[in-house]
């Protein structure tokens, strides 16, 4: 099969790689049908984590070719979507919501589905099938909810997002624009987004945003308090995972507000003076994208939400390399890739 390697940072190969086997008696083989470049990516990419010759992509939507015995809940030609963790969903942790910490956890980025083929871990409790095989046009949606939309709406969960509430939204790339679609179908009353990228506010637009904010840092929360009677937002969902991104989330809440940060964390420092003399929630982390992928799949069976629109750039997974660069230079928001 084909598959994404990154050599080193800033260097794509597509290479050719042994087929994938079962190798417990509970994983999955599915071919799939899309895959995708994440903004999490760009951090190796880019030299901030160290990468050497590995395989490549976490998300992925596909159809079931071989199950192993004691597969149970998801078959051969089943058409289904996996969340960017495997996780067993029968442990006290999964049962709790956090299948993003399972006590069997694996992360598919170590198994690479930038892919034809992918073996997934814990199938039963990865895999959600589909009611059945998707129109075309459906796929690209799906594929969100494997990281990105999932992601997004753990982080307005986590931001208590709801109605009667002002919802801001720090970081205008695929995830925080979800959130976006998140908190709309939340309920929130109010959503100010963050962004400077004209492509990137109509999108926020079209997910539900009532205000842009082109200010960062101290200038972007004057903003928030100007337009919510100088206290702040209810909620701030952080999609980035800077220190700017993160300070600025905290001081766009109220007092008494809640932070759902869910950008991966990179030299993130909270002092705990901040979290003291503000009286905010945090909560956030790794996104259990597996807790809402029925509510999803569902939504977006019955076209109720559309957010395959984050894919504004589609390639063969032959040209990857080109897609990375298009993602790392921002000439697009998330890029899709056909296998």
């Amino acid at each position: 099969m084909r598959q994404v390697v990154m050599t080193k940072p800033g260097e794509i190969a597509v290479e050719d790689r042994a087929d994938p086997k079962i190798i417990e008696a509970t994983d999955a083989i599915i071919r799939l049908s899309a895959t995708c470049i994440c903004g999490s990516d760009l951090w190796p990419y880019r030299g901030v984590q160290e990468v050497h010759h590995q395989v490549m992509g976490h998300e992925y939507v596909g159809v079931v070719e071989e199950v192993g015995p004691e597969v149970k809940t998801v078959k051969v030609g089943d058409f289904v979507v996996g969340s960017f963790w495997a996780s067993d969903n029968t442990c006290d942790i999964c049962q709790a919501g956090y299948q993003s910490h399972c006590v069997h956890r694996t992360i598919m980025g170590s198994i690479g589905t930038q892919s034809e083929l992918a073996r997934i871990p814990l199938a039963d409790g990865t895999l959600v099938a589909t009611p059945g095989q998707p129109a075309a046009d459906l796929i690209p949606s799906l594929l969100a909810a494997s990281d990105v939309l999932g992601t997004g709406w753990f982080a307005a969960v986590a931001a208590q997002a709801g109605p009667g509430k002002t919802v801001a939204v720090v970081g205008d790339g695929a995830v925080g624009l979800l959130g976006i679609l998140a908190a709309k179908q939340l309920g929130a009353e109010r959503i100010v987004a963050f962004s400077r990228h004209a492509d990137r506010q109509k999108l926020a637009r079209e997910f539900g945003a009532t205000d842009i904010i082109e200010e960062r840092g101290d200038e972007g929360v004057a903003k928030v308090k100007d337009l919510t009677g100088g206290l702040g937002a209810h909620s701030v969902i952080e999609a980035v995972g800077t220190q700017e991104a993160m300070m600025q989330a905290i001081h766009s809440a109220r007092p008494g507000g809640h932070v759902g940060f869910v950008g991966v964390s990179h030299d993130v420092n909270i002092p705990g003076e901040l979290l003291f003399g503000t009286g905010i929630h945090l909560h956030g982390g790794p996104a259990p994208v597996r807790q809402y992928l029925p509510e999803l799949i569902k939504l977006i069976w019955n076209r109720k939400i559309d957010p395959g629109k984050v894919f504004d750039l589609t390639l063969p997974l032959d040209q990857a390399a080109e897609g990375y660069e298009a993602m790392d230079e921002r000439r697009a928001i998330k890029v899709l890739l056909t296998v």
